[in-house]
């Protein structure tokens, strides 16, 4: 399993021209995407075992980066080798921001999702709450319309789950597993909670299962 406590700030994109540039090795990449306050960056923390390695802001629209996030290999006497990379994507679905800034996001994020090779899976991080919003649907649609769609996984995290009944994490999780079987891709669902690390275990194995294959 991949060792996700070793994980480490890289680099910060800000241009998707500086992608090509970036001191990344050639290995695969998770992203990381949500809607803004959707607990994206709180569920890196937790799956890292790390309290602020991704910056939680409460102020939607705030952070505008790509920040890559290095995973290395266990020690075998030489310096670890990097194994793949988690990468915290800009939030989407903000409302009080310019056009400019939305603009911005599609070229960057779109941009990145849409042609990025390295791009092993996505995370898709959603309120359980109320989870595939048109904008998730947008991201979604995004995503299928790459040439290589059919290899990219994707992983439907339905957050703060603690938050929901019983009764309305099963109706929900259905409902999110009917529609995971409807898209070209790969597509997995389960619930999660940060506060309560439920579906850590989870989260750890599907993940660690794309990366080593």
């Amino acid at each position: 399993m991949l060792r996700f406590e070793s994980a480490r700030f890289v680099v910060s994109v800000a241009e998707p021209e500086q992608l090509n540039r970036a001191p990344l090795a050639m290995v695969p990449e998770i992203a990381f995407v949500g809607r803004s306050n959707a607990g994206k960056s709180t569920v890196i923390n937790v799956l890292t075992a790390q309290r602020q390695l991704a910056h939680a802001s409460k102020t939607p629209g705030r952070t505008q980066l790509l920040n890559f996030f290095e995973l290395a290999a266990r020690e075998t006497g030489q310096a670890p080798a990097v194994v793949a990379y988690l990468v915290d994507l800009p939030g989407y679905g903000f409302a009080r921001v310019q056009e400019q800034t939305r603009g911005r996001w599609d070229r960057l994020v779109g941009g990145y999702l849409a042609s990025r090779r390295l791009l092993a899976a996505v995370v898709l991080v959603m309120d359980a709450r109320r989870p595939l919003t048109e904008a998730d649907e947008r991201l979604l649609a995004w995503i299928a319309a790459r040439p290589d769609a059919g290899r990219l996984r994707v992983h439907l995290l339905l957050n703060k789950a603690d938050q929901i009944g019983r009764a309305e994490r099963a109706r929900l999780l259905a409902q999110s597993e009917q529609r995971a079987e409807s898209l070209p891709m790969p597509v997995s669902v389960q619930l999660f909670s940060a506060p309560k690390r439920e579906g850590l275990d989870e989260l750890r194995l599907t993940l660690s299962q794309i990366v080593e294959g």
